[in-house]
């Protein structure tokens, strides 16, 4: 039952990062070509390029098709295998919820922990935003921010559940929430904060860009969470018939 659950998980992560590289080719992408020409243009005004122009290892039509396809592909296959493993932990043991349910429940757990939250703290920035020399160290925080959060939600919902068990589903969905939102507050607020926006970079192509960002990212799981839960409600039906 496992293997299946697998092979439908990266089926459904496979599925999602086609419709996310089709959603970010269209709405983000542009927007990095904006920034990627806004950077070119203050390094002009300053004299860098002076000494000739840096050798362009991966094209830009290369980065923006096979390579951002190749990319989200695997991420969501990756993405797809993982959240099914999750989904065949959880799916008659931790909860009553049916397949279709369980899974969009996991999804948008999943995407409040690993993309939504994360960003509150570290957006995501195109290029031109962020100085070389920090690169590791933003790296750092924002997993650790990623971290923090999957165990934040793992430790609200555990109390959630003791909660629910005492005093109601409705209870217990409020304590989750809560703890949840203490918890990421702390974290925030501990964590160093990151700002290498440079002066006078245009604030629309910033919120654009990371809207867009946001919504692949949405997108991707959502799908994960739809094409999955169909698939997992089918194969489960398959065997209650056999049965």
């Amino acid at each position: 039952m496992v293997r299946n659950l697998l092979i439908r998980g990266m089926f459904a992560g496979v599925i999602a990062a086609v419709l996310a590289t089709l959603f970010a080719r269209l709405f983000a992408e542009p927007q990095v070509d904006l920034a990627i020409a806004f950077e070119a243009a203050q390094a002009h005004g300053h004299h860098v390029m002076g000494a000739g122009e840096d050798v362009e290892l991966v094209s830009r039509s290369t980065q923006k098709g096979l390579g951002l396809f190749t990319a989200i592909t695997l991420y969501g296959a990756a993405l797809g295998g993982i959240f099914s493993l999750l989904f065949a932990l959880v799916y008659g043991r931790l909860s009553r919820l049916g397949p279709r349910s369980l899974a969009l429940l996991l999804a948008a757990g999943a995407f409040i922990a690993i993309a939504l939250v994360p960003a509150l703290k570290y957006p995501p920035t195109p290029p031109a935003v962020g100085q070389h020399e920090t690169v590791g160290f933003r790296t750092l925080v924002y997993f650790a921010m990623i971290a923090f959060s999957i165990a934040g939600m793992v430790f609200s919902v555990h109390i959630g559940r003791g909660v629910a068990r005492r005093n109601g589903a409705f209870n217990g969905i409020l304590a989750a929430g809560s703890v949840y939102v203490v918890l990421i507050a702390l974290v925030q607020v501990a964590l160093p904060a990151v700002n290498e926006v440079p002066e006078h970079y245009p604030a629309v192509l910033l919120w654009e860009f990371r809207v867009a960002a946001l919504g692949t990212q949405a997108l991707l799981w959502a799908t994960i969470g739809i094409v999955f839960g169909w698939l997992a409600e089918r194969l489960f039906a398959g065997r209650a018939r056999q049965s």
